[in-house]
């Protein structure tokens, strides 16, 4: 999950639009040829930074010097990943390889049968949780990073003010307020009809223990269990909500990332981009900040607001190559692409956090400690980790129809913008959840 649109692009309104496209293009392509037959594979990234691309290029031109198979790889933004590899198999010259940020575009595709399983390739290695989401038992993606959500704070203001890394609520909210003044705010936790709220604004909600479906995908948000819940994460954001900066309603990405680089705020979200943003932009914050899960209000549960990336292996006249390839670069140069972004790019293989060729990037080393955190995140059999287009008992389309019709931010600008009661601001979400996934 990169930072064009989203944590990997986690803005995700495509889905249900394509879905359909999916469905009218033709599964094998001819291979592609260069020059006096040698075969040229082509990887639609969407991992579009210089450092990215270049590592991406690198490898390539060290496998055609090994192998003699050309990899051409096109970079686009996310959102336009999933409709570039539907028109390209439409149109007789598909990608091979592709990137994706959404379980649901694996899903469609894996149905249609557009995609080789990768389970031989994953099943070499270790995860973390919640990652692979197979298919009837086969894995259809291999994952390069989580991008989960946690909280930020100062934990330079948090000293001079004698404050207690949170564990509840209340104990949040103070801080926000004891904070809130001197020229910057207490919080900022979007609550716009973007991505990113429905990104970093719900982990409270998910450390309180509130389910969308059940195991039958049934809406659960307003039975008698989950609404006291959800409407005490209302009540709570709404008073969060009056320690934030003026536009705040509209926030997304890049204002989260700017407001706490530049001192504005003293408390926010986001997964280890802002590490990377404070080191380049202002590395007199870099040493001043913690991070921290959500709580919930009793102080017994945390979370963190699920968040992904990986490759997926098309079925064109190339697979058979595809896959040599795929097998070579992640054993060869998965490390060196995680690099390319060290902290945004969280590891989800297990693997990966004590091996000494990633642990001996600068970054990770200056940010051990945050590093071991992170770690912490998904080994905690404790920690709670969903979201919104995650939710429910197994991949599914639902949670991601959810997720593009802003069910939560618009529950929360209903309590926050229109003072609804947080009753009817959750009726008018599970009505309207009701309603997408019929």
């Amino acid at each position: 999950m990169t930072n064009r649109t989203g944590p990997g692009g986690l803005d995700r309104r495509v889905l249900i639009k394509a879905a359909g496209l999916a469905a009218a293009t033709t599964a094998l392509g001819a291979p592609a040829v260069y020059g006096q037959g040698k075969k040229t594979l082509r990887f639609l990234n969407t991992e579009t930074s210089i450092d990215s691309i270049r590592a991406l290029r690198v490898a390539c031109a060290e496998y055609e010097r090994q192998h003699g198979t050309r990899v051409v790889v096109d970079s686009v933004p996310l959102d336009d990943a999933f409709t570039k590899v539907t028109t390209s198999l439409r149109g007789g010259q598909p990608y091979d390889i592709a990137t994706f940020a959404f379980v649901g575009h694996v899903l469609i595709l894996a149905s249609e049968g557009q995609l080789m399983p990768l389970t031989e390739l994953t099943s070499k290695r270790q995860w973390g949780p919640k990652i692979l989401f197979p298919i009837k038992n086969e894995v259809y993606w291999y994952p390069y990073d989580y991008n989960l959500a946690w909280i930020y704070y100062r934990k330079d203001l948090y000293e001079a003010k004698g404050l207690a890394v949170p564990k509840t609520w209340a104990d949040f909210l103070k801080n926000a307020q004891t904070l809130n003044g001197e020229g910057r705010s207490g919080a900022l936790f979007p609550i716009g009809s973007n991505g990113a709220t429905n990104w970093l604004s719900p982990g409270f909600m998910w450390a309180e223990g509130v389910r969308l479906f059940d195991d039958k995908w049934n809406v659960v948000i307003d039975n008698a269990e989950m609404a006291p819940k959800v409407t005490r994460y209302l009540d709570f954001f709404a008073d969060l909500y009056k320690t934030m900066p003026s536009g705040s309603s509209q926030a997304s990405f890049g204002e989260v990332l700017s407001n706490f680089a530049s001192d504005k705020v003293a408390h926010t979200a986001y997964a280890g981009r802002i590490i990377e943003a404070l080191e380049r932009t202002s590395p007199a914050l870099a040493g001043k900040y913690g991070i921290t899960p959500y709580m919930d209000s009793a102080g017994r549960a945390k979370a963190v607001n699920h968040g992904y990336d990986g490759w997926v292996v098309l079925k064109t006249g190339n697979s058979d190559e595809a896959m040599k390839f795929m097998a070579w670069f992640t054993e060869n140069h998965y490390i060196n692409f995680l690099h390319t972004a060290p902290l945004h790019f969280q590891p989800p293989r297990l693997d990966v956090y004590d091996d000494e060729r990633w642990r001996a990037h600068p970054l990770i080393e200056k940010h051990k400690d945050a590093v071991e955190a992170m770690r912490g995140f998904i080994t905690d059999k404790a920690m709670i980790l969903t979201s919104i287009d995650t939710e429910g008992p197994e991949p599914d389309l639902r949670p991601g129809k959810v997720f593009e019709a802003f069910v939560v931010p618009e529950m929360l600008q209903n309590r926050i913008l229109k003072n609804m009661s947080s009753a009817d601001a959750l009726k008018a979400a599970a009505e309207k959840m009701r309603k997408v996934i019929a």
